[in-house]
């Protein structure tokens, strides 16, 4: 069955950056939208940046300006490259392609 594995998450600084990655198994990042979303510990989950089939972006007001979301159609990957990462970052980062959902991937800001 289609299965998406994520990765890259971990402890960074105040101020650094991260890239997320989301290996599609099962299922095709050519041909499906693809979105990343995030959860607080205690909160709903929010969306940080989603990409439609044609490929245009929209980014969600936590992460606006400091994320940009992409794919590698020959590797069957979707990415999200965080910068500026501050502490209220701290969240569980959540795939989604075409209806699928990722495990998700820990990342923690933090000196």
């Amino acid at each position: 069955q289609a299965r998406l594995v994520e990765s890259g998450g971990g402890l960074v600084q105040p101020g650094g950056s991260l890239r997320l990655s989301c290996v599609a198994s099962g299922i095709s990042v050519n041909g499906n939208h693809m979105a990343w979303h995030r959860q607080v510990q205690g909160k709903e989950m929010e969306l940080v940046a989603f990409m439609s089939r044609s490929g245009t972006k929209t980014y969600g007001d936590s992460m606006k300006g400091r994320s940009t979301i992409s794919a590698d159609v020959g590797r069957n990957t979707v990415y999200l490259q965080m910068d500026s990462l501050k502490f209220e970052d701290t969240a569980v980062y959540f795939c989604f392609i075409g209806g699928c959902w990722g495990q998700g991937t820990r990342v923690t800001v933090s000196p």
